[in-house]
């Protein structure tokens, strides 16, 4: 493999939220005709990341809050199958333990594969609390029916003759999905995961296992070495993929960086901790000590050359060979988070491209 890959992560918060966000928020501070202009202005930005020679665009899933306003990324993904060319579609990702219906997951996702040529990576991933308030689904069951939806649709993907399929919480007596995926033997799946179980079920299942971008590296490095022994266990290889997410803001110093990027970085933890999301952090921090306390090896601030030393000793710490950019966040005008990206693109993504993967 070559360079550093560098993929742009895009939660496509709500930009203009007065008031810290407590869930559940009324949708009465949601303007849909504000609505139509951030998803005009946020499709541009992904059609940037394209031009401004970044690896993929990558989106979620979230409902009920206006952390992000994608409750359906495939549709997000459909579009930008039509906006880009080359640049590879991340969904990270939707949340099968949600869908009734793992089935129409599996036919959305092949559709988008065939219609992008073959550029989706699909991700997998459990969801936090509020998304199964949101659907009222019991978070007890979120595991279990996280897994079986999992095997039901690597089974849509890759079986070629009709199936029957009789679970705990789905149930089918005829499946074949029509169309099928491009890609052989079927997208990418790569899974997040914040606590320990989380990570063995990635090396378990999972083509890559991306990390909690909350978590500070002694956290990181230990769950690495929890991943690669359950993957010794297993019998299997270090995957060819191993992403590191990193929320970052470049400017000309950290200085600058953290004036424009702090108050939106701080608005997000301070939600964070209203929504009881404690358990998100894997070292034992909550998202409800002082922001300052928050900062030390979690955020990426400063000028490219500042923000290219402080992510050294990240992915060396390890071994990764994808970097993800977390680069816009609650209420962040999107002219910050442009000057950020095209600052990126300019300086700090040729000095990555000659890092050996």
């Amino acid at each position: 493999m070559g360079g550093m890959q560098v993929y742009a992560f895009d939660l496509m918060p709500w930009p203009h939220l007065a008031d810290a966000s407590y869930y559940p928020d009324s949708n009465r501070l949601f303007d849909p005709a504000l609505g139509r202009q951030v998803y005009d202005e946020h499709f541009r930005q992904m059609e940037l990341y394209e031009e401004c020679g970044y690896d993929a665009i990558c989106i979620n899933e979230h409902h009920a809050k206006p952390y992000g306003l994608m409750p359906s990324p495939n549709l997000i993904a459909a579009v930008l199958t039509q906006r880009t060319k080359r640049i590879k579609i991340g969904i990270f990702g939707n949340l099968p333990a949600l869908h009734a219906n793992p089935v129409r997951l599996a036919e959305e996702v092949a559709m988008l594969d065939v219609m992008s040529g073959g550029r989706i990576i699909s991700g997998f991933v459990r969801g936090v609390p509020q998304e199964f308030l949101a659907y009222s689904v019991p978070l007890a069951d979120a595991r279990p029916r996280l897994t079986e939806a999992w095997d039901l649709i690597v089974k849509a993907w890759t079986e070629r003759q009709p199936f029957e399929w009789h679970g705990k919480y789905f149930d089918y007596d005829r499946v074949s999905i029509w169309p099928r995926p491009l890609q052989k033997p079927h997208p990418p799946i790569w899974f997040a995961a914040n606590n320990d179980a989380a990570v063995r079920r990635a090396a378990r299942l999972g083509d890559a296992w991306f990390v909690n971008p909350h978590a500070t590296m002694a956290s990181i490095t230990r769950q690495m070495g929890l991943y690669r022994e359950e993957l010794a266990r297993l019998g299997k290889p270090l995957p060819r993929v191993r992403p590191l997410i990193k929320e970052i803001y470049c400017a000309k110093d950290r200085r600058t960086a953290l004036e424009l990027a702090g108050p939106y970085l701080g608005a997000k933890y301070r939600a964070y901790a209203s929504w009881g999301q404690d358990a998100v952090l894997p070292d034992g921090d909550t998202f409800r000590q002082p922001f300052e306390a928050l900062l030390r090896d979690r955020f990426v601030l400063g000028s490219p050359e500042e923000c290219y030393e402080q992510l050294r000793p990240c992915w060396e710490a390890v071994g990764a060979n994808f970097l993800f950019f977390r680069t816009h966040w609650l209420g962040m005008p999107l002219a910050h988070a442009l000057a950020s990206m095209r600052l990126m693109s300019d300086e700090l993504l040729p000095a990555l491209r000659q890092v050996k993967g």
